[in-house]
């Protein structure tokens, strides 16, 4: 098993996710340049948060036309395993690789703080080791979090249990009030219809270390590494 984080120009939480994989869940880790076309033997893919390309046009939608994505999409359609986070889902539904779109935030404004969110199911490597009925404190930093998606394709989402979180109150209730930015039927993160890859608005890595008094992040790395090791 190797991970490997793609660095776009932008990224600014690549550092974040190699020390929560390297250092906290003991995995080879490696960083991926976006210039560069070589996943470097990695079985598993990391699109990290951040700004790439500065946002412009719209968030990850340049990002989605590097070098390395040509790789990254092969790898996915193959089966491998690819994750983005904040940024880098946004990157994944641009480029295709998951379904529907994140739109600016209701409020119009940058949002950065923790929120909770409860995975909808356990039948995906993300969510396999979690409690359904627990209310994860997970902190977001976005502008552009607000999950879009059509009629037909929400009810696919549903229908094939594609949908990985929804924002919750503190007690795992799903409700209007905590729904941070407006998504759609609360959702949080979405994987594709074969479950392979994976994207969710909230950073577990930055909730995956005692040092910053919550850990609820990094339970679902530890739900990645269950899952694969089984």
């Amino acid at each position: 098993m190797k991970f490997g984080v793609v660095v776009f120009p932008g990224s600014n939480c690549d550092e974040d996710m190699v020390y929560v994989l390297q250092n906290i869940m003991g995995q080879n880790t490696v960083k991926l340049w976006h210039k560069n076309t070589d996943l470097e033997n990695c079985t598993h893919i990391i699109l990290p948060g951040g700004f790439s390309y500065g946002d412009y046009l719209r968030s990850g939608a340049i990002a989605r036309f590097s070098p390395v994505m040509q790789s990254v999409i092969a790898h996915a359609n193959n089966g491998g395993f690819v994750f983005g986070v904040c940024n880098g889902f946004q990157i994944l539904c641009e480029s295709g690789l998951l379904p529907g779109a994140l739109l600016h935030n209701n409020s119009r404004k940058f949002i950065c703080k923790n929120v909770f969110i409860k995975a909808e199911n356990t039948s995906t490597i993300l969510t396999s080791a979690l409690n359904p009925k627990q209310a994860l404190k997970i902190p977001i930093a976005h502008g552009e979090g607000k999950y879009f998606a059509d009629t037909n394709t929400l009810k696919k989402l549903n229908d094939n249990q594609q949908i990985l979180f929804r924002y919750c109150d503190e007690n795992a209730e799903i409700t209007e009030a905590a729904n941070p930015n407006g998504a759609l039927e609360n959702i949080a993160g979405v994987c594709n219809h074969t479950k392979n890859v994976f994207g969710m608005m909230p950073h577990p890595e930055r909730a995956a270390d005692a040092n910053l008094s919550n850990v609820d992040g990094k339970l679902i790395f530890e739900s990645i590494l269950s899952k694969v090791l089984a």
